[in-house]
């Protein structure tokens, strides 16, 4: 049996990205020592499954204690070669939500502040979300889950379609008007009915 301690240490160099390497099959490639390109990797490592906000990896290099300068001129060279997009990601993360699972603009604007995206870029993202398409999307959702609430009680059908609309940030006003409007248009069929 081959103890640790037997083994070859690995001959490291360094690579012309600046990250210690080994050679193949001799072990996994040493972490880097200067803060700035272990926040450049960290970030290139996060940014290739998924986009990201330029608060969530910011909060990703200071939960792995990486200094502030070093933070501060990653994230700005990523910005200026355009890897960090806040606005692109608030219009694609309202377009792709909005579209996808119904949300209104106050609840896009809570995931995208809870994604450290700033106020400004926010509004400008939620901003594009024009009232009659967020009126449309919760007039089908309610149509969607009328079928659903058939032979429940007018009131209780109206709470649970109420509440359905503000998890996902509809103003009440607009969600109780879309809900009246459905049951209303729902009576009327039924009493068209033979």
């Amino acid at each position: 049996m081959t103890r640790r301690s037997d083994w070859p240490e690995p001959a490291a160099h360094e690579d012309s990205g600046g990250l210690a390497s080994s050679r193949a099959g001799e072990g996994p490639p040493r972490t880097p020592r200067d803060p700035v390109e272990q926040a450049r990797a960290i970030c290139l490592r996060l940014l290739t499954g998924t986009p990201r906000t330029r608060g969530q990896l910011a909060a990703a290099l200071r939960a792995r204690d990486i200094p502030e300068p070093a933070v501060a001129t990653v994230l700005s060279r990523f910005e200026e070669v355009g890897l960090i997009d806040d606005a692109a990601f608030a219009e694609a993360w309202v377009e792709s939500r909005h579209h996808g699972r119904g949300l209104a603009g106050r609840a896009l604007a809570r995931e995208l502040r809870a994604r450290g995206v700033a106020a400004d870029v926010i509004e400008e993202a939620v901003g594009q979300l024009d009232p009659e398409r967020e009126e449309a999307t919760a007039r089908d959702l309610v149509e969607r889950r009328l079928r659903a609430t058939r032979g429940v009680p007018r009131d209780r059908r109206m709470r649970r379609l109420a509440g359905m609309l503000a998890r996902r940030g509809y103003p009440e006003e607009m969600a109780l008007r879309v809900i009246r409007q459905a049951l209303a248009e729902e009576e009327q069929e039924d009493q068209e009915e033979p």
